[in-house]
């Protein structure tokens, strides 16, 4: 399934952090916190225009930015662009 983002929105999956310590503890899934920061899967027209992300990009964002959306069985955030903090490169 495709997602086309509109108005001046991204969709981002966020990157999945380590489940083990250094040490090698396994840390459980409720006493993780979400990533906050992903990779850019698709851009809205106005955003492409803009120049100002591209897909591939890897993004920096607020902990409680955009919505989950469900699409073949991942999850993924639809957020407004004016919620990503920064690009890391």
């Amino acid at each position: 399934m495709k997602f086309q983002p509109l108005g001046q929105r991204i969709l981002v999956e966020r990157v999945e952090e380590q489940t083990t310590t250094t040490s090698g503890i396994i840390i459980p899934d409720n006493a993780k916190e979400k990533p906050l920061h992903g990779t850019v899967q698709a851009v809205s027209d106005e955003v492409k225009e803009k120049k100002l992300v591209s897909v591939g990009d890897t993004v920096v964002f607020a902990k409680y930015s955009g919505s989950e959306i469900t699409l073949d069985k991942k999850t993924y955030l639809v957020m407004s662009i004016e919620d990503v903090l920064g690009i890391l490169k």
